[in-house]
């Protein structure tokens, strides 16, 4: 099954409306947490997601057959397991919606960093996307993006530059990525980049697509500062394709709700971390 196809799947279950009170209201709830779990753990035992969600072994047999049929989902053997494309990350619109207040305090601290006048590389990141909104602040700028949502955001802002790269177009993240996509990137540079990754793992940042990589990498090549923003999600994460080092991000800006024993890690390895209040 191609991307086209399985993760346009996740935006419909997201974006299903019935009566909130009704049986089919509680149902679609609860298919989208467990889509959200297999995706966040890769691949679990059918067994633990009967007792995560106190349903009996038939439901939760009906909820994974609906999730395998819109795609979502792969089921084999008592194992459930997210389909590759959603593996990869499902959608921009269901990552929009996860941590999104972290999210947002995140992008606010972020934007401190940001001075007119500047050239700025933002990536396609749900938590790059955030900080669209507080570009009429620091105008005139000029944006560097591969993502058609920051596009779509920006476009109207009067005193902003706007850069859209192109390439290859991918639905899963509504970014163009890729070869194309770099070689565009490596003629340019900026002062200033702000990314985000999908995992943070032994204080290196992961990704499970390598075209995405490539394509973060290249900007943060071409970048005289480098800002990491990551929620505290991040680091419950894995995914496959290291990156680079927190170590040779000038800044990383994380959530209040970043567990102790990481930010404490990070300062004694020298990381510069800014801690974001969620309100």
């Amino acid at each position: 099954m191609n991307d086209s196809n399985a993760l346009p799947a996740m935006d419909r279950l997201m974006a299903e409306e019935v009566p909130s009170d009704s049986r089919q209201a509680r149902q679609l709830a609860r298919r989208q947490m467990i889509a959200e779990t297999v995706m966040a753990e890769g691949s679990m035992r059918i067994e633990d997601l009967t007792e995560r969600f106190g349903i009996s072994l038939m439901t939760a047999h009906r909820d994974l057959d609906d999730l395998v049929d819109r795609g979502l989902l792969r089921k084999t053997r008592g194992i459930v397991s997210a389909a590759p494309t959603s593996l990869v990350e499902a959608s921009d619109v269901y990552r929009s919606v996860r941590q999104s207040a972290e999210k947002a305090a995140i992008a606010e601290a972020a934007f401190q960093f940001i001075e007119p006048g500047q050239a700025i590389f933002m990536d396609d990141s749900t938590s790059v996307l955030q900080m669209a909104k507080l570009v009429p602040e620091k105008v005139p700028l000029t944006i560097i993006t591969n993502s058609l949502t920051l596009m779509n955001e920006l476009k109207g802002i009067r005193d902003l530059s706007l850069l859209g790269l192109g390439g290859q177009f991918h639905n899963w993240c509504n970014a163009f990525i890729g070869r194309m996509t770099t070689n565009e990137i490596s003629r340019l540079r900026a002062d200033t980049l702000f990314l985000s990754m999908a995992a943070i793992t032994d204080d290196m940042v992961f990704h499970q697509s390598p075209e995405m990589v490539d394509t973060k990498r290249a900007m943060f090549d071409a970048s005289a500062k480098r800002i990491l923003l990551a929620d505290h999600s991040k680091f419950e994460r894995r995914a496959l394709y290291g990156m680079v080092s927190l170590s040779e991000f000038d800044v990383v800006i994380v959530d209040d709700r970043t567990p102790e024993r990481h930010l404490d890690r990070m300062r004694a390895n020298g990381i510069n971390v800014v801690v974001a209040p969620v309100t």
